[in-house]
């Protein structure tokens, strides 16, 4: 399981190191966690809204909520995943659709929410975005119940009642891939389910 001190030791590795070790572990099966599939998603603990006024999942009653981590430049999942997830925001949005991101912070810098603004804007990201101050939300939804799970970069599709519609465990998905591919038909099927209530 990640904490507070596993984080900081991790910080403190040399960044090709954790990059090799990511690539080499393989994204975790969908049976590992299957078990979410189906259970309300818990109220996130979030702060410094970045596109938005402070949102909670409650308010969100009613929509789909496709909710990403993602961290700072050195982490190529994040950064090739932004295409889709901006692409998705925009195309969706109208029918139910809400994308948010999660910034969780890996960097032995202190946390500035001026870098994390920065990047935001890099990325183009112009959905909701707010910050998982020490990996709260990612613990609680993720990490401490999935503790095989290989990846931070998790993505949870929630539905119009609040529960977990599909996980995507980790890495990346990429328009032309197979995760990108099936991401999307969850999100279609979503709000298609969504519709037709």
């Amino acid at each position: 399981m990640y904490d507070r001190r596993t984080v900081a030791q991790n910080a403190m590795k040399p960044f090709s190191i954790l990059l090799v070790s990511v690539l080499t572990c393989s994204a975790i099966s969908n049976s590992q966690h299957k078990q979410l599939i189906g259970t309300k998603a818990d109220e996130w603990t979030v702060s410094d809204w970045i596109n938005s006024n402070p949102l909670q999942l409650s308010d969100l009653r009613g929509k789909v909520v496709l909710v990403r981590w993602w961290t700072g430049p050195g982490c190529p999942f994040c950064a090739a995943s932004a295409d889709a997830l901006n692409e998705w925001h925009a195309e969706y949005q109208k029918e139910g659709l809400v994308v948010i991101g999660f910034y969780h912070h890996k960097s032995r810098s202190p946390l500035k929410t001026q870098f994390v603004e920065d990047l935001v804007r890099k990325l183009g990201f112009k959905f909701p975005v707010a910050i998982d101050r020490d990996w709260t939300t990612l613990n609680q939804w993720w990490l401490a119940r999935v503790p095989e799970a290989k990846f931070t970069s998790v993505s949870f599709l929630i539905d119009d009642k609040g529960r977990v519609q599909y996980i995507h465990s980790g890495g990346q998905y990429v328009k032309g891939d197979q995760d990108y591919s099936e991401l999307k038909s969850e999100i279609e099927n979503a709000l298609r389910n969504f519709a037709s209530e």
